[in-house]
């Protein structure tokens, strides 16, 4: 009866469209259609390029390893600089991004997950993101789950409406001044779409399809193909099972392409205390 009653009382909380959202949400995914009539070399470049810098560095790496798990650091004027491209894929500011992640690990597939499984398949695809949800968004809860990004006046203004336009108008002039209005509608429009899509197969596909290599209390799986257009996040399982660690690739043929690039950063001199599942397992079998 509880349990109903939770569910009953989550979802009325829920009522009601988020309408900025959806309206600009609507209106990428309408200006992703438009450029395929405008397909190039180089609009085809200027999205991957976009794709690799917003979704890999940006969400990826840093507004989810490293912002939300703090499972390795840089220095604080590249994270900084990492925490830009994170705003470029227009998923939201950094703390409001990295505190719901945290919501979602405390209590997974549960009444009180943002994207819930519970809910079917859609909702934690898209649906969550397209309704008022006052107990997910109140501004006093988002910054007890993220205070140490709270902390930070810039990610503070990141938050802000003109902290995530501001440096989309930048990247949209830069892209015009380049290749004019078609290589806009490629490396904003479509390319912000795709990343869109990618990220929240992470909150759906990976909780219906794939395999398990860990027991874990939520319906957590490993699935290839978005561990391979999310650069490694598809190994979900592993990740719930050991959220606090920088790799999400577990066994050898599990590819994980950012953790490569936080090796990568660790052989340049730009990361550091990186938290590794592999590492921590090497040291338990030397014991």
């Amino acid at each position: 009866m509880d349990r109903i009653a939770s569910t009953v009382e989550a979802r009325a909380q829920t009522t009601g469209f988020n309408w900025p959202t959806l309206l600009w949400v609507s209106s990428m995914h309408i200006g992703a259609i438009a450029a395929l009539f405008f397909s190039s070399w180089e609009n085809f470049t200027a999205l991957m390029v976009m794709y690799v810098i917003t979704g890999c560095f940006g969400i990826t790496l840093t507004y989810h390893r490293l912002l939300a798990h703090r499972s390795f650091t840089v220095p604080k004027w590249f994270e900084r600089i990492l925490t830009t491209f994170g705003a470029l894929a227009m998923q939201g500011g950094p703390l409001k991004w990295s505190s719901q992640h945290r919501m979602h690990h405390s209590n997974p597939d549960t009444e009180r997950d943002p994207h819930s499984s519970l809910r079917g398949f859609f909702y934690c695809h898209l649906g969550w993101t397209m309704l008022r949800r006052p107990e997910f968004d109140d501004a006093e809860k988002l910054r007890k789950f993220g205070r140490d990004i709270y902390n930070d006046p810039y990610y503070r203004w990141l938050e802000t409406t003109m902290g995530q336009f501001l440096p989309q108008l930048a990247l949209g002039l830069i892209l015009f001044s380049i290749g004019g209005l078609s290589m806009v509608l490629w490396g904003v429009c479509l390319r912000m779409v795709l990343v869109y899509h990618a990220t929240w197969c992470v909150n759906s596909a990976t909780h219906f399809f794939g395999y398990r290599n860990y027991d874990v209390n939520d319906k957590s799986r490993n699935t290839w193909w978005v561990a391979l257009i999310t650069f490694g996040e598809g190994w979900h399982n592993n990740h719930h099972a050991h959220q606090h660690f920088a790799e999400a690739g577990h066994k050898w043929w599990e590819i994980d392409v950012t953790m490569m690039v936080i090796r990568s950063l660790e052989f340049v001199g730009l990361a550091s205390k990186i938290k590794s599942f592999k590492v921590q397992q090497s040291a338990i079998v030397a014991d």
